[in-house]
């Protein structure tokens, strides 16, 4: 069954079959049904008012689209919520890499008093399931949540006319001049690890310690066009300001990453990693059929 349902899940979408499921939450049809139903739930909120969905909408390629997540009360937290696109091939979450598995993941912004307000199990209780059962059915449909099949994908698969010419020069100054594979890579374009590129330094100190030296994880670039604002903070508006930041090799500070440095692309080249960048949009899908 888990093998018939990841291939029906994946395969249409040109992503690697393998995703690291544990054996004591294996994927059913029905698991990740009950879970997108519990997504979407605002019972689970202390207030009734807010649902794990109300952060993610589908039509958003499952990204919050705030600088920083809105919670309970109108009450903001202090970090953007990370898109869930692929996060099931993921190895670690939220943006201080703080938690290796999905099931935990899923569960704590139910207990966070910015973001739902509960606990697990008062949310379980309203929910009518054991807080276990809640747990793996919302982790279920996490994995469900998939993009592949963009032109990008098309591209490197034998499409030689899936990317323009300028977007082809994009990939060649990601792959390159860019430096941007240092942590970016795989599938998924992401590294799963945590790197101080400068975003949270004041210039006396660090706003938001991340995952200790002001690092923080990584994010997926696919559907990157459509998950702004950007970095752990929300602070980069756009794409271009993105690429923007990195040319001129983040924000300096005592720890920053060895691979964080000035790369002095000219404006060209700038537009060209841009574009190559909105190819990394493709087809998204969710559920089990």
């Amino acid at each position: 069954m888990l093998v018939e349902l990841l291939l029906t899940l994946a395969i249409p979408l040109g992503l690697d079959l393998y995703m690291p499921v544990p054996d004591e939450n294996p994927l059913t049809p029905e698991k990740i049904e009950l879970g997108r139903q519990l997504f979407f739930d605002p019972r689970l909120s202390r207030t009734g008012l807010l649902a794990c969905g109300t952060w993610p909408p589908a039509g958003a390629r499952f990204a919050d689209g705030n600088p920083v997540a809105i919670g309970v009360d109108g009450r903001r937290g202090r970090r953007n919520a990370p898109a869930l696109i692929n996060r099931g091939y993921g190895r670690a979450f939220f943006w201080d890499a703080r938690v290796t598995a999905l099931e935990e993941q899923v569960v704590r912004p139910i207990a966070d008093p910015n973001e739902m307000g509960s606990s697990l199990n008062e949310a379980a209780v309203r929910a009518g399931y054991a807080p276990a059962e809640l747990s793996r059915a919302l982790a279920s449909f996490v994995r469900s949540i998939l993009s592949g099949n963009s032109r990008f994908d098309r591209f490197i698969n034998g499409d030689r006319d899936a990317l323009t010419s300028d977007e082809q020069a994009g990939l060649r100054v990601f792959r390159g001049k860019g430096n941007c594979t240092s942590c970016h890579v795989g599938p998924n374009l992401i590294d799963e690890r945590t790197h101080n590129t400068g975003v949270a330094w004041t210039g006396t100190g660090f706003a938001d310690f991340g995952a200790g030296r002001g690092e923080f994880k990584t994010p997926t670039l696919r559907e990157i066009e459509h998950t702004g604002p950007y970095m752990h903070d929300g602070s980069i508006g756009t794409l271009e300001d993105v690429v923007e930041f990195y040319d001129g090799g983040g924000r300096g500070n005592p720890s920053l990453d060895a691979e964080v440095r000035p790369l002095r692309l000219s404006s060209n080249e700038r537009r060209q990693l841009s574009a190559f960048l909105r190819t990394l949009s493709g087809q998204v899908q969710f559920g089990s059929r």
